[in-house]
C-alpha cells in the first residue's frame, strides 16, 4: 500500500480534528494553567507548533548544513565534535597582581581563554587617583592605570599561547594599545596575538551608560582600531558587538538581536567611509550576546543573528569573502536573572542559559557564579560556575551532533520570526538615518525602557514567576554565603604603584607623546600609532583621555 508523506493542508486537517475530539474534552476536565503562555520576553506562543507553522520553509535558503550559508546551523562543518566552545570566565578585582592570581587559578581548572572586567574608574577614563575612582578602586574590576599595570596583569601567562578579551569601551584603544606594548616588551609577534576588545560605544548609549566622548569621534576611534588591526594584529577581533548589556538593562530577545546587529552595520558603514574594503576587516567582527532563561527562544535568537548577518554582509555591503559573512560570538548567561533569594538557585538558571547558548551554536561563554548578587564571586563559586560548562560538555551530550534543535516546528517558527522582527527594525532605524541618529533621538533607549516596565510588571503581577522572589517562597531565605571583599588596601597598593611610576618615567617624553597625540586628535590622523606610543613612555589612561576630551569634548545623555 503506498503511502504519502502529510501535507500542510493535511496537518490543519488534523489540528481540527484534534481540537474538537481530543482537545476540547480534555480542556473541560483540566483547563490549562493560564488564559495565555507568552515567551520572556512576552510573546505568544502558541499551544502547539506542527507543519502548518513552517510549511513554507525552504529548508536549504533558510535552514541548511552547517558551515554553510544561511550558517543557520552554526558556522563550522562539525561544531562542537571537532573543538568545543572558548571556556572564558569573566574576571577582575582588586590590584592587578589579585587579578593575575585568579587567572592562573581559572587555567588551572581548564578554562581556556581570559576575559578582565575592568574596574570602573578605567571605564570611564580615570586613573585610580583621581577624586571620582575614590571608593572604586579594584571594586568591580581590576585597575588599569598604565603600562606597569598591563606587565603585572598577565605575568607568567604566554599571550601568543592564550585569547585575551577585554570588557573597556570608550578607551578600549588605549587600553588595547597598553597590551600590544606589553606583548612587545616580552618580545611577542603581534602577529600572533589572538583576542578581542569589547570596543562596542554605541550599546553603551544605549544601555550601559560607561560613555565618555559622544558618539561620532567614538566612532572615529573604533575605525582607528580596525584599521591598524587589519594591518598589524590580523588574528585580534577588533570589536565585539555587544548585545548582553542591552539585553540586562531591560530589553527582549528581538531588540537584543536588532539593536546588535543594526550597531554591527553602523560600524561597518563607518569602516567603509574611511576608506577601509568589506572584506578587509570584516572577518574579525564578532559578536557578544546574553543567555536567558527562556531556553527556545535564546536557541532562535542565536540561530537567527546568523542568517541575518549573513544576509547583511552579502546583500548589502557585498563582500566575498565567505569570512566575512560568518557571525562568531561568546555568550554570558544572564546576570539580571540571578536572585539575592535563594542564591543557590542560580546554579540552575546559569546551567539552563548555558545549555541555551551551546544549543545555539556559541563560539566561547562565560557562566555567571551563583553569588554575583551579593559581591564578586570566590575561589569556589567561579569553580563550579565553570564546571557547569564542563558538565555539559563532557555529560549531557548535547555535544555529539550538531544544531540538534533544527527540524522543530517550533524552534523553526521562532527563528523565522526573530529573523522577520529583525528586519522589521531595521527599515525603522534606517529611515531615521542609522543607529547614530537613532541613538541621539533615543529610540532604542525607549524601546528598551517600555520592555523593562512591561516586564517588571509582569513580576510584579505575579505573569512572571521567578522562584523565590514571588514565588515558592521560604520564611527564612538561604543566606550565609561566602562572599569576596575587596578591602581598601588594595586601593592604596594601586595608587601608590601609580606614584611610582610617575616619579620615574621620562616627564619631558610623556609630554611629548600627549602633544602629539591632541594634535593627532584635534584633526583626522589616525590615532592608534599615538597610542601605542603613549603606552610605550607610561603615560596614564587618566591623561590620554583627558586629551581626548579636549579634541572631542564629552557626552551627555538627553533626557528620556
Amino acid at each position: 500500500m503506498n503511502k504519502r508523506s502529510a501535507t500542510p493542508a493535511d496537518c490543519r486537517e488534523c489540528d481540527r480534528d484534534w481540537q474538537e475530539k481530543t482537545l476540547q474534552p480534555s480542556l473541560l476536565q483540566m483547563p490549562e494553567r493560564l488564559p495565555q503562555f507568552t515567551s520572556l520576553s512576552g510573546t505568544t506562543v502558541k499551544r502547539l507548533y506542527t507543519p502548518a507553522d513552517v510549511e513554507d520553509l525552504d529548508f536549504l535558503q533558510e535552514v541548511g548544513y552547517p558551515g554553510q550559508p544561511p550558517y543557520t546551523r552554526g558556522i563550522h562543518p562539525t561544531m562542537y565534535r571537532g573543538k568545543l566552545w572558548t571556556m572564558r570566565q569573566f574576571a577582575g578585582f582588586g590590584t592587578p597582581e589579585d587579578t593575575n592570581a585568579r587567572f592562573r587559578f581559572l587555567l588551572e581548572q581548564g578554562q581556556s581563554g581570559l576575559s578582565v572586567a575592568f574596574h570602573l574608574p578605567t571605564l570611564m577614563g580615570l586613573d585610580s587617583d583621581h577624586p571620582l575612582s575614590e571608593g572604586e578602586v579594584g571594586k568591580c574590576g581590576v585597575a588599569m592605570d598604565s603600562l606597569a599595570d598591563m606587565e603585572v596583569l598577565f605575568r607568567g601567562i604566554d599571550l601568543e599561547k592564550i585569547t585575551t578579551s577585554m570588557t573597556i569601551n570608550a578607551p578600549a584603544a588605549f587600553v588595547w594599545a597598553l597590551y600590544l606594548v606589553n606583548a612587545e616588551k616580552r618580545g611577542r609577534h603581534l602577529a600572533k596575538l589572538s583576542g578581542t576588545i569589547q570596543n562596542d560605544i554605541l550599546k553603551e548609549y544605549i544601555a550601559q551608560k560607561t560613555w565618555i566622548f559622544p558618539p561620532r569621534p567614538s566612532m572615529r576611534l573604533i575605525v582607528d582600531t580596525f584599521r591598524f588591526g587589519t594591518e598589524f594584529v590580523p588574528r585580534w577581533n577588533t570589536i565585539s558587538i555587544s548585545g548582553y548589556h542591552i539585553r540586562e538593562a531591560g530589553s527582549t530577545a528581538l531588540q537584543e538581536l536588532a539593536f546588535t546587529l543594526r550597531d554591527g552595520i553602523e560600524y561597518v558603514e563607518a569602516a567603509l567611509q574611511s576608506g577601509l574594503e568589506i572584506d578587509q576587516f570584516a572577518p574579525r567582527l564578532s559578536f557578544f550576546f546574553n543567555a536567558h532563561n527562556d531556553l527556545f527562544e535564546e536557541v532562535a535568537k542565536y540561530r537567527a543573528a546568523r542568517k541575518v548577518w549573513h544576509r547583511v554582509m552579502k546583500e548589502r555591503f557585498g563582500a566575498n569573502d565567505p569570512r566575512s559573512w560568518t557571525l562568531r560570538f561568546h555568550t554570558q548567561t544572564a546576570g539580571c536573572a540571578l536572585t539575592a533569594q535563594q542564591p543557590h538557585n542560580n546554579i540552575v538558571r546559569t546551567a539552563i542559559q548555558a545549555l541555551a547558548a551551546i544549543l545555539g551554536g556559541t563560539q566561547s561563554l562565560h557562566t555567571n557564579s551563583m553569588d554575583e548578587t551579593y559581591a564578586l564571586p570566590t575561589e569556589q563559586a567561579v569553580a563550579l560556575a565553570l564546571r557547569t560548562q564542563q558538565i555539559l560538555a563532557a555529560e549531557s551530550g548535547i555535544t555529539n551532533t550538531v544544531d540538534p534543535l533544527a527540524g522543530s516546528y517550533y524552534v523553526e517558527a521562532l527563528t523565522r520570526q526573530m529573523e522577520q522582527g529583525c528586519w522589521e527594525y531595521f527599515d525603522k532605524i534606517d529611515a531615521m538615518g542609522g543607529m547614530v541618529s537613532a541613538i541621539e533621538s533615543c529610540f532604542p533607549q525607549r524601546e528598551v525602557q517600555e520592555a523593562a516596565y512591561q516586564y517588571q510588571r509582569a513580576v510584579e503581577q505575579q505573569e512572571k514567576l521567578i522562584v523565590g522572589v514571588n514565588a515558592f517562597l521560604t520564611e527564612s531565605e538561604e543566606g550565609g554565603i561566602e562572599t569576596l571583599t575587596i578591602d581598601a588596601e588594595a586601593a592604596t597598593k594601586q595608587r601608590e604603584r601609580l606614584r611610582e611610576v610617575k616619579a620615574s618615567r621620562s616627564a619631558s617624553s610623556v609630554q611629548r607623546a600627549l602633544e602629539e597625540l591632541g594634535r593627532a586628535a584635534a584633526g583626522t590622523e589616525h590615532l592608534m600609532p599615538h597610542f601605542m606610543d603613549c603606552a610605550r613612555q607610561y603615560a596614564t589612561l587618566g591623561e590620554v583621555c583627558d586629551v581626548l576630551r579636549g579634541a572631542f569634548g564629552t557626552y551627555t545623555e538627553p533626557v528620556i
